[in-house]
C-alpha cells in the first residue's frame, strides 16, 4: 500500500513575527553601537584625570600631532576631578602618555590631544593621571561669569558704602585717607558709567551668541582657506618644477653647442654664403623684371590692335646705301613716325 504525503507543517505566524522583531531590534541596537563592535568599530578605550571639563563633550576629536586617532566617548564627574573616556584606533599610546584639552575652533570648540610618551603600552585599565593632563582656561566662561556677577551689583549701593568709608577713616592716617578716597572715586566712576557697562556686557553676550550660530561658517571659512592654501602650494610646486626644467633645458642646450661647436660653425658658414648667393639673385631678379617693363608695354600695345601687328622690324633691310642711281633703305631704320631730322646747311654755294 502506498501513503500519500503528509501536507506541509503551516507556520505559527506568531513565532515568525516575534523571531522577526527580534533580529530587527538586534540589527538597530548593533547599528547604534557599531563603534563598540570588534570587527567593525575597533580602537581601545583609555580615560583620563582632569581638573575641570573645559567645554569637552563627548563625540570631540582625539588628535595625536594634530592626526584625528579616535573620538571622546565619555565625560563624567568622578569626586574631585573629571574623568574622560576615549576611543583610539590605529595609534599607540604609552604609559608616560600626556594628554591636554585645546581648542579646535574660533568659537570654542574642543579637542583631545595626545602626546604618547612612554616604553610600553599604556593598560587601558589605568587611566592618565591628573599630574599629565591640562585643561585650558576658557574665556567665553570668565566673562560670561564676569557679566552675571556686575549685573548682580548694587553700584549706586556700592557707592555709598565706600563713601561711608571714607567718611568714616576721615582721621586716619594720610595713606589710609588716600586709598580710601582713591575707592571712594572709583565707585562714583563705576556707577556713573553703569548703563555703559552694562551695554557694553549685553553687547559682548550678543556678540558671543552671533558667533555661535555661525560656528559652521567659520568652519567651512577655515575649511576653504586649508583648500586655497593647498592649491597655493600646489601651483608652487608645479611653477619651481617649470624652472628647474627649463634651467635644466638650458644647461643641456648649452652643452649640446659646446660638443657641436666645430659642426655647427662649417654650417653656418656655409648658411652665410648660400644667404649671400640668394641675395644675389634676388638682385638679378629684380633687375630682369625691371627691364621686362618696357617690352611688355611695346608687346601690348602691338596686340592692342586688334588682329593686326602694329610692329616694325629694325635691322632686317641692310642699312642706307644710296649709289645715286639706286638706293637701298635710305631712310634707315627709325621707328614709325620718327622723322629724319634735314641735313645742316652749310658749305658753298
Amino acid at each position: 500500500m502506498k501513503h500519500s504525503p503528509s501536507p506541509r507543517r503551516e507556520r505559527d505566524p506568531v513565532t515568525v513575527g516575534v523571531v522577526s522583531l527580534t533580529v530587527i531590534a538586534l540589527l538597530l541596537l548593533a547599528a547604534f553601537h557599531s563603534d563598540d563592535l570588534p570587527v567593525i568599530g575597533g580602537g581601545t578605550t583609555y580615560s583620563a584625570e582632569f581638573s575641570e571639563a573645559a567645554g569637552l563633550v563627548p563625540s570631540n576629536e582625539v588628535r595625536v600631532a594634530g592626526v584625528k586617532v579616535g573620538k571622546v566617548t565619555d565625560v563624567e564627574l568622578a569626586g574631585d576631578r573629571v574623568l574622560v573616556s576615549f576611543k583610539v584606533k590605529d595609534a599607540w599610546v604609552g604609559d608616560r602618555s600626556t594628554a591636554t584639552i585645546r581648542i579646535k575652533t574660533l568659537l570654542g570648540q574642543k579637542y583631545l590631544a595626545l602626546d604618547p610618551q612612554g616604553s610600553q603600552p599604556l593598560d587601558p585599565g589605568d587611566p592618565i593621571p591628573r599630574e599629565r593632563t591640562l585643561s585650558p582656561y576658557d574665556v567665553q566662561e570668565a566673562f560670561n561669569g564676569l557679566a552675571t556677577t556686575v549685573g548682580q551689583i548694587d553700584t549706586r549701593q556700592l557707592a555709598d558704602s565706600f563713601q561711608v568709608l571714607s567718611e568714616t577713616f576721615q582721621g586716619s592716617a594720610e595713606s589710609v585717607r588716600g586709598a580710601l578716597d582713591g575707592l571712594s572715586a572709583l565707585s562714583r566712576t563705576i556707577s556713573s558709567r553703569d548703563e555703559q557697562l552694562a551695554t557694553l556686557l549685553a553687547n559682548t553676550d550678543e556678540i558671543t551668541r552671533t558667533l555661535s550660530d555661525r560656528n559652521e561658517q567659520f568652519e567651512k571659512l577655515l575649511a576653504d582657506g586649508n583648500l586655497l592654501l593647498a592649491e597655493l602650494a600646489k601651483r608652487r610646486d608645479a611653477i619651481t618644477a617649470l624652472l628647474d626644467g627649463t634651467r635644466e633645458l638650458s644647461r643641456e642646450l648649452s652643452g649640446l653647442v659646446d660638443d657641436n661647436q666645430a659642426q655647427l660653425r662649417p654650417a653656418l658658414e656655409q648658411l652665410d654664403r648660400v644667404a649671400t648667393m640668394l641675395q644675389r639673385n634676388q638682385d638679378a631678379l629684380n633687375r630682369s623684371l625691371a627691364l621686362m617693363g618696357p617690352f611688355y608695354r611695346v608687346f601690348a600695345n602691338t596686340l592692342g590692335n586688334g588682329r593686326w601687328f602694329d610692329v616694325y622690324i629694325c635691322g632686317l633691310l641692310p642699312p642706307s646705301v644710296n649709289l645715286g642711281v639706286v638706293g637701298f633703305n635710305e631712310e634707315g631704320c627709325l621707328p614709325p613716325g620718327v622723322q629724319r631730322s634735314a641735313p645742316a646747311q652749310g658749305g658753298n654755294r
